[in-house]
Order: C-alpha cells, then sequence, then structure tokens
C-alpha cells in the first residue's frame, strides 16, 4: 500500500504543479498560491467538522503549524529562484530535497533499503532530476539563485516530513491538513500584503472577473496538493519512508507528461530518458 499512496502523491503532486503552472502564466504566483491554499482550507474545515476531527487535537499539531509556515517560505523562495535563473536548473535541484530530507530521516530512524530498494532509489532519482530537463551547458546561475534553489528543495523535503508527523489517524490527518493550510494562507496572505504595499498588484489584468473565472482551476490545485499531503502521509505511515519519499518525488515526471499531453510541448531526449529512469526505478522500489 506503500507504493500505491506514494504513486498518487506523485500523481496528485504532478497534475497541481501543472495547474498552478497554467495559472500563474494568468495571475501573479502568490495570488494563485494564497487563493488556492484559501479554497482548500474552506473545504478542510468543512471535512474536519463534519467528522469530528477537532476532537484529535493535541500537541502534535504543532508539526502541522510549522509545515504550514515552511511550506509558503520554500514555495516562495523556488518561484524566486525561477525568477533569477534558469529553468532547467532550479526546478531538477528543486525537486531533490523532496528525497533528501525523508530519506535521511528514514535512514536515521534505522530503515535499511535492500539492495533492490536502494537501486531503484537511485534509478528513480536520477530520472526525477533528468526529467526536468536539466541545462548541462549555457546555465549561467548565480549564487544567489542556488541558495534559493536549496532553500526551497529543503522546504519542500521538510513539509513532507512534518506533515507526516502531524497525525495518527484519518480524522486527525484532516484536521493536521487543515491547520496547515491556515498557516499556508496565515503566511502567504501576510506576503501578499506585503507585496501589494510596494506597488505591485495582487489582481491580474482582468480583475476580479479573471479570478472568478479561475476559481474552479484554482480549487483544483489547492484540493490536489492537499491531498498529496494526506496521501504521502499515509505512505509515510504505513511503510518505510525510504520508499514512499522517493516514489513521491516523481511528480516533475508527472507534470512533463501533463505538459506533453494537454499542451503539446515536446519533451527533449533527456527528459523522455529521464521518464523512462523514473518508471524503472519506481519498479524496482514497488518490488
Amino acid at each position: 500500500m506503500t507504493a500505491v499512496f506514494a504513486l498518487a502523491t506523485s500523481l496528485l503532486w504532478g497534475f497541481a504543479d501543472f495547474g498552478g503552472g497554467l495559472l500563474t502564466r494568468r495571475m501573479p504566483a502568490l495570488t494563485v498560491v494564497v487563493l488556492s491554499q484559501a479554497l482548500a482550507t474552506l473545504v478542510l474545515g468543512a471535512i474536519v467538522l463534519a467528522t469530528g476531527g477537532w476532537r484529535e487535537a493535541g500537541p502534535q499539531l504543532w508539526w502541522a503549524v510549522a509545515a504550514g509556515v515552511v511550506g509558503p517560505a520554500a514555495m516562495l523562495a523556488f518561484y524566486r529562484a525561477l525568477a533569477l535563473g534558469p529553468m532547467g536548473v532550479v526546478s531538477p535541484l528543486s525537486s531533490l530535497g523532496t528525497v533528501i530530507v525523508p530519506v535521511g530521516v528514514g535512514i536515521v530512524l534505522g530503515e535499511r533499503p535492500g539492495l533492490v530498494q536502494a537501486l531503484g532509489m537511485a534509478v528513480a532519482v536520477a530520472g526525477v532530476l533528468l526529467a526536468g530537463g536539466p541545462q548541462f551547458r549555457g546555465a549561467s546561475v548565480e549564487r544567489r539563485t542556488i541558495v534559493l534553489t536549496l532553500f526551497s528543495a529543503f522546504g519542500f523535503g521538510a513539509v513532507m516530513t512534518l506533515i507526516a508527523e502531524a497525525s495518527t489517524t484519518v480524522t486527525g490527518l484532516f484536521l493536521a491538513l487543515f491547520v496547515q493550510r491556515l498557516c499556508n494562507v496565515a503566511v502567504g496572505g501576510a506576503a501578499l500584503y506585503a507585496q501589494v504595499r510596494r506597488g505591485e498588484p495582487a489582481l491580474p489584468e482582468g480583475g476580479r472577473s479573471t479570478v472568478r473565472a479561475a476559481l474552479p482551476a484554482l480549487a483544483f490545485v489547492g484540493l490536489a496538493d492537499v491531498a498529496a499531503n494526506g496521501t504521502y502521509a499515509i505512505a509515510a505511515r504505513t511503510g518505510p519512508v525510504t520508499m514512499a519519499a522517493v516514489l513521491a518525488s516523481l511528480y516533475p515526471v508527472i507534470t512533463a507528461l501533463a505538459a506533453l499531453g494537454f499542451l503539446k510541448e515536446r519533451l527533449r531526449a533527456v527528459q523522455m530518458t529521464g521518464a523512462g529512469l523514473a518508471l524503472v526505478g519506481s519498479a524496482l522500489l514497488a518490488s
């Protein structure tokens, strides 16, 4: 079941990133983050009320609070790195943190993958890096861009680790995700307010009508992201964290394939190779 939930995580994150990428072509990135998370928070709040999840409030929710604070900071650093440096360098490096941090935690806690699983990890990670379309030549990268990229990478990995520790039951997981999203909206909203104070617009060119038209897509992005956090938490609880983290990190492959299928974007040879390696690594891990 660990492999199933972890692969579901990669699918959900992959489509969430694809949808978010499309939305940021029409709206400011920070606005997309805040609105999508706010819509997800409303849905989660209703679920918590319906399931009685608030009864499971306890000290473990501080893990969710930490994830809710780290997540927006990592996302903002990621967007800033994309604005400053080449996407072919930033994107693959940022996805690496979702493997290194959880896998490192798993090893510290005593997990020791077998030879086949270790080989699967190496192949899958190589596939993820290549699927991002890395630039091997002509990619001038400033030190600031590298720092922001590494910060976002380890931030994403930290969120995965923190949310997995925030609950032990399904209803408790709904509460933890709700608390995480509340913090996401609070931190992101404060950053958006600061952006407006600096004179940068919060609304797209079409104003509120454009936002209203984009609400279904924003809701999809927010809910897919929430669901991915939930399926990863279950995967990390039901099996080895090392396996869950690597399989969940395949989302860049899903995003690239979604762009190929929906936007007819042509994948470079290195990306196709990466997608193939990711599938081979997944099969080795799932075995």
